[in-house]
């Protein structure tokens, strides 16, 4: 227990990265930049889309615009970084700025889960009482909705935060990781984990449940009501509003779980990267390819938008 303290003899942590391949940095480079320029191109798009289209002014493109304000946000807090460690042969990062960007990150999923649960009920009163929609989804009630997923996720990202870094920690500081995360900082210490794993379960299965049980409950609601729907095309109309929250909420949970809800040792390292890679760089940059691609409404808001643009312009000139 020498050696054991609470970060006394180091300031800073080194990352390993995801390759010590020279060549192979350059390439990840090239691929990290292209994802994050995608995701503040894709995100911002949607944001100033959904701000300035007069048909979206709806609860569900304001939780849409949220959710892309969050994604942008979040991948913010990890690429950078991560594009300036490929370019430095040693990958160091504050203990300060570790848990900074572990705080930031940690409370930014957290939030998207209970926002993308706060989505779902919208849909489910949408679809389940069109009628009193927007009596029931009011700006009241829908900033409520938003600032409660951020107090929740920030608060559950603060609990775990302020008891990983009360542990001590060997002076090896080598993080087997390209970004600081609660699994890879507990292989550094010498103290006992179980505490803090059985408040990762706690109140990651905690989040789990509330967010899963909402969405579900909501699903099947809307699931019942679109069955009794008559006309074949109301029916398609119903379904295609949740499709894109549908595989968001799929490709977000499944790669959240295989992370954070598991014994640690159930996969390689080289898998948790990559599967870290996804939700951190990828995620932020396919949501709003989907919600746009995927969405009429967005898709005529962007026409409008640049026929108005493109008309200002004509006569300037």
């Amino acid at each position: 227990m020498n050696n054991c303290s609470i970060h006394t003899g180091n300031t800073e942590f080194i990352l390993t990265g995801l390759t010590d391949d020279s060549y192979l940095q350059i390439v990840l480079f090239l691929v990290f930049l292209i994802l994050y320029i995608f995701a503040v191109l894709g995100n911002v798009g949607i944001i100033v889309t959904i701000k300035l289209g007069a048909n979206l002014q709806t609860p569900m493109y304001f939780f849409v615009s949220q959710l892309a304000m969050l994604d942008l946000f979040y991948s913010s807090v990890i690429s950078p970084n991560t594009l300036a460690n490929f370019t430095r042969s040693i990958k160091t990062i504050s203990i300060r700025g570790c848990a900074t960007q572990l705080f930031l990150f940690g409370g930014s999923a957290s939030t998207e889960s209970y926002l993308l649960a706060a989505m779902a009920y919208d849909r489910f009163v949408a679809i389940r009482q069109p009628l009193l929609y927007v009596t029931i989804m009011s700006k009241t009630v829908c900033r409520l909705l938003v600032f409660g997923a951020y107090f929740a996720g920030f608060l559950n990202s603060l609990i775990h935060i302020s008891l990983t870094f009360s542990l001590k920690y060997w002076k090896a500081n080598v993080i087997d990781h390209f970004y600081c995360d609660i699994p890879p900082l507990f292989k550094l210490t010498c103290s006992d984990t179980f505490l803090n794993w059985v408040v990762i379960l706690l109140f990651g299965g905690l989040t789990s449940v509330i967010c899963i049980s909402t969405i579900l409950y909501s699903y099947l609601n809307i699931l019942v009501t679109i069955l009794r729907i008559n006309s074949s095309k109301g029916r398609n109309k119903a379904f295609s509003t949740c499709t894109s929250h549908l595989t968001c909420i799929c490709i977000f949970y499944t790669t959240l779980m295989l992370t954070y809800l598991r014994p640690p040792s159930d996969v390689l390292p080289i898998n948790d990267k990559l599967i870290s890679v996804f939700y951190t760089v990828v995620i932020p940059t396919i949501n709003p390819i989907i919600y746009s691609f995927r969405n009429t409404d967005v898709k005529i808001a962007v026409k409008k938008i640049f026929s108005k643009y493109f008309r200002v312009n004509t006569l300037n000139i």
